[in-house]
Parts: structure tokens; sequence; C-alpha cells
């Protein structure tokens, strides 16, 4: 029997993402693709450190370890190294203990074109070009942006936060809110409040996160002791009135998430240091800054946010 992969929610990794390869690409750009795979021989037998998504990435993959019977998650690994010099990277996610087994190594190309052959619902690499390609193709893709790592190995909890439009939904209300006055956009997202929002690149990891939630509320009324592993959070520059067709969309996607913030132009750092979430996607580069630096932030590069 085939693996089953359609029925899972499968997200998919570029090793610059997964694991920090700074030195790695140092020596690629400064000395070649030769010497590259040189160092990568060389170094096989030493693990690489974590990078940005990894903290992300081991919770998600413990989501299988609480439904061993369903396994609804599932890792693969999209590269462009080739498959000799993967191998330092196999040999990495072994040593972290990460269970990861299905891989795409494509030796210098782009590896977006694959990712609706993996069912993949978001594809995170560091790799800027990689990721607008396939969000041109209305691939679900974000950059991941240079932060600290900070994985707490007693933290179970899996905090995923998003932004609202360019990201769960599309940019529709954002033209609005780009070509007219703050007021206008108030004005167009109330008579519409009962109109669901069309979805934008995330709205379907966004409702099959939800799905996983609905698992946990199961075993959580099975076994009241059962620890959660996954919470979700919005988080929008939007405030009252436009609030109200946010909460619309998600009742008619039959979807939720645990909090929800309005923010009203406030800064959404100082939700996001409280929140600490292990990844917080937005669509403008200006929101995806940090005090700490500690925060893993992924750009999606979608809609007229993204317009130069």
């Amino acid at each position: 029997m085939p693996f089953p992969i359609e029925q899972k929610l499968v997200i998919a990794v570029a090793s610059s993402a997964l694991f920090d390869l700074t030195e790695s690409d140092r020596v690629f750009q400064e000395e070649g693709a030769v010497a590259y795979r040189d160092y990568q021989e060389a170094h096989l037998d030493q693990p690489l450190e974590k990078g940005v998504a990894f903290p992300f990435v081991r919770r998600f993959l413990n989501i299988n370890k609480r439904f061993p019977e369903k396994s609804p998650v599932e890792v693969v690994l999209l590269s462009r190294n080739s498959a000799i010099t993967g191998k330092r990277v196999f040999r990495s996610i072994a040593h972290h203990g990460l269970d990861i087994s299905r891989a795409a190594f494509l030796e210098g190309k782009s590896p977006y074109p694959y990712i609706p052959a993996f069912n993949a619902s978001l594809f995170l690499s560091s790799n800027e070009q990689d990721v607008q390609k396939a969000i041109a193709y209305e691939y679900p893709a974000g950059t991941v942006l240079p932060s600290h790592v900070v994985d707490e190995e007693d933290d179970v909890e899996l905090r995923i936060a998003f932004d609202f439009d360019g990201v769960i939904a599309d940019d529709a209300s954002e033209r609005v809110y780009k070509s007219q006055e703050l007021e206008a956009f108030h004005e167009h997202e109330t008579s519409r409040a009962d109109v669901p929002h069309s979805p934008g690149p995330l709205a379907d990891l966004f409702r099959k996160l939800s799905l996983l939630q609905k698992l946990e509320d199961e075993a959580s009324n099975a076994d009241p002791d059962y620890q959660r592993i996954l919470r979700t959070a919005i988080v929008t520059a939007r405030s009252a009135p436009a609030h109200e067709r946010v909460i619309t969309t998600l009742e008619h996607w039959g979807v939720d998430a645990n909090e929800v913030f309005f923010l009203g132009g406030m800064t959404k750092d100082r939700i996001l240091s409280v929140l600490r979430p292990h990844m917080f996607f937005d669509d403008q580069q200006s929101h995806l800054q940090s005090a700490g630096g500690n925060i893993p932030m992924v750009h999606i590069p979608f809609g007229v946010a993204n317009v130069i």
C-alpha cells in the first residue's frame, strides 16, 4: 500500500531552515561547490547545530507521539543539496532524534515545484528566492528570518502565531487599506462583516491545525490529565469595528484560534514577547521585528504588502 501522504498535515522544510548552515554556506559562497562537498564530507560525523525552525519542527513531530495510531503529521526535507552533501543533514536529523525520513535532494535546483507532490501545507526555507517562486505559483511558503534559537526542552507546547490579512486570509481588504484611508477600510469591513474572506496562502495550514486541535479536544475529554501540545494565535493590526469580519471568516470555515489579538496598530512585538510563539507568520517585514531577536519569524511574501 502506498504511504497515505494525502491524509497527513505535511510541512516541508529546507535544511537551511532546520539547521544552522552559516559556515557551510560561507564555504560554498567563497570556495565553490567542490570545496563545499569536501567540507561536508570532512564534517560528516559533526552534527549540525539547530536552526531557527528546529524548535517548531521538533514539537510539531511530537504530535505523532501523542497519536501514534493516526500519526497525523509529517515533515519532509526539500533541499538544494545533492544526495552526497545531504548525508550530513540526515545524520544530523538522526542525531537530534527527529522522525524525518522523506526528502528530495535537488543538487542546486529550487525545490518549490515539489511542494504539491509532497502534499505540503507549508514550505519553510531561508532562501528568499525559492519562497518567492513558490508564492508566485500559489504554493504555501515562507522565508525563515534569522533569529536566536531558543529550544527549551521542558516546554512541550507548540505555539504558532499568524497575522490574518495576507496570511490566513487573502489581501483584498489590505488592498483597500493601502489605497484609501483607515476610515474607508473600516467602512469597507463593516459593510461586509457577514461576508467571509477568501483563503490566503496559509489558510490550508490553519484549517488543518484546527483539525489537530479537535483531536486534542477528544484526548482531553477522555483524559483530564492530557497535556495539550498545540496552541494557535492570531495577531492582527486590525481593531474594532473591522474585527467582526475576522470572526465571521473563522466561523464560516469552522475553525478557531486559542488567542486572538486585535491591536489597532500597536507594535506586535509587545504581544509576541509575552506569547513566545515558536513561529510567527506575517506578510509585512515591518511587523517581523522583535527587540530581543529571539522570536522565530517567517515572512510570507504575498499580496499588496509586498509589491515594490
